[in-house]
């Protein structure tokens, strides 16, 4: 257990540093102009990176909601359930902790939104609050399917990561926008503790919708669509 949750901590790390670290310091950057796409890209790298990396250790979840997901789908045991949460949020602060000592480095630099979730006013484009919960919810039970179904037993071997990455990177082209894209507690909960902006008050919405989303693409794999063939 110690190497799972180590393996959890280290993939959770990686996803915010790299994923939110785009975000703060490449994307607003004249010179380089990453974007919304470069992020996009930012993060479904750290995820096809690390799952191949320690995938075999822990699963590679690096997210609560994918670790529920994956109980709901009888891929981990409940009872491993909040060790991995703790682990991976702990990662999560640590990594938003070192990308703000990096960030603030920079003269003038202030940390604004610092790659954070929102609705309404903290929305990129002004989305409101059901909004913000409704495609949460729809990305994540999306994620879910497809995690659970490219690790299946009937899967393409191998090919699982890169599946789990691409999905990711969509997920961020869709919904950057409307939530800066959440799917993750984790990833919410580190870099809102160092934002200038309401970020925490509104932190609830994206621990509440990614997992419900995650328990509801989990159900939908595990009693829809897996066969025999569907169980690891």
């Amino acid at each position: 257990m110690s190497k799972r949750l180590a393996a959890e901590f280290f993939g959770t790390f990686w996803l915010v540093f790299g994923g939110c670290g785009a975000a703060v310091l490449a994307a607003g950057f004249p010179e380089l102009g990453i974007g919304f796409a470069g992020v996009a890209l930012a993060f479904g790298l750290t995820v096809v990176t690390m799952a191949y990396a320690v995938g075999s250790i822990s699963g590679g979840h690096f997210n609560p909601a994918v670790s529920l997901g994956m109980a709901v789908g009888g891929r981990l045991d409940w009872k491993d359930l909040l060790p991995y949460w703790i682990a991976q949020v702990i990662g999560a602060i640590v990594a938003a902790a070192a990308l703000f000592a990096i960030a603030s480095g920079k003269a003038g630099w202030e940390p604004g939104g610092f790659a954070t979730n929102g609705y309404g006013a903290l929305s990129p484009g002004g989305y409101s609050l059901h909004a913000a919960l409704l495609i949460e919810m729809i990305l994540t039970a999306g994620f879910i399917v497809v995690i659970l179904g490219s690790t299946a037993k009937g899967a393409p071997a191998g090919f699982g990561p890169l599946a789990i990455g691409l999905c990711l990177t969509l997920i961020h082209l869709v919904s950057i926008p409307v939530t800066n894209t959440s799917v993750n507690p984790a990833r919410s909960t580190g870099v809102a503790l160092f934002a200038e902006t309401a970020a925490l008050p509104q932190l609830w919405a994206f621990w509440v919708a990614p997992l419900i989303g995650a328990a509801i693409g989990a159900a939908i794999w595990r009693f829809l669509l897996a066969g025999d063939e569907g169980a690891v």
